[in-house]
């Protein structure tokens, strides 16, 4: 396959498929990978094909080290992949600390961090020059709770996202003389259906007046700055945490 291939995990909904939509109008063929989401993810690939793009869906638990490597084992498939965007995460519920338990804070943890760090393991084995790879960009998804603590009743989702930042700057170090870029996104208020849980784009155009642009951001916003690292325009960018998020 001459175009070039970017696996987004998560990529179904919301920022996601923002990035897929972006990255098959730049020529990528897309894996749009999904867990439960399948005709979302169908009708997405779909679009991107009435469009002229070229994208495919594949299901997997992005938490489940077994399923992670099987979908890696299907990219093969396809050909060699150029681009991780590590997107796929939760929030993993609302409460204050008094009330966390482990099975929540183990569910939270199994996709947002240990299923991103396999994720970017098995992207790492395909893409390293020092084993045999041709090099290739990975873009994780953290968020600016990592920088800010988060919301009220949310600091273990804040948690999970600090562990993704502090693994994005020691793999940049890793991997950086074997022809692999790394990068982290941090958005910020952004419109998409994660803040259903919040009470949806009622409640969060409010919280809008607490960021210094004055409103919430676009899903489209934060791919845009995605497929800009994922490109030659920033090929001095490494281990770097970039903000979307309005100057919040």
């Amino acid at each position: 396959m001459s175009k070039k291939i970017m696996l987004i995990t998560g990529g179904s909904r919301g920022i996601g498929a923002e990035i897929a939509k972006l990255a098959a109008n730049d020529n990528y063929h897309v894996v749009v990978n999904y867990t439960h989401s399948k005709d979302t993810a169908n009708a997405l690939v779909a679009n991107i094909h009435n469009h002229g793009g070229s994208a495919v869906a594949i299901q997997a638990d992005c938490s489940k080290e077994s399923e992670i490597e099987r979908l890696f084992k299907e990219v093969d498939q396809i050909g060699t992949i150029d681009c991780l965007i590590a997107n796929a995460g939760i929030i993993g519920g609302q409460n204050p600390i008094s009330q966390t338990t482990e099975k929540q804070l183990k569910e939270l943890f199994d996709i947002n961090v240990i299923g991103l760090i396999i994720c970017v393991r098995e992207a790492v084995k395909r893409m390293s020059t020092e084993l045999g790879g041709q090099g290739g960009k990975i873009v994780l998804m953290s968020s600016v709770a990592a920088r800010t603590g988060g919301i009220a009743q949310e600091i273990h989702y804040a948690s999970s996202k600090a562990a993704v930042d502090g693994f994005c700057l020691g793999l940049a170090k890793e991997v950086g003389n074997a022809g692999i870029r790394v990068n982290a996104v941090r958005p910020g208020l952004i419109g998409t259906s994660i803040h259903d849980v919040h009470g949806g784009m009622e409640v969060i155009q409010k919280w809008a007046a607490g960021v210094p642009m004055g409103r919430v951001g676009l899903p489209e916003e934060v791919a845009q700055t995605v497929l800009w690292l994922c490109s030659d325009a920033s090929s001095y960018v490494h281990g770097a945490l970039i903000d979307v998020s309005g100057g919040r």
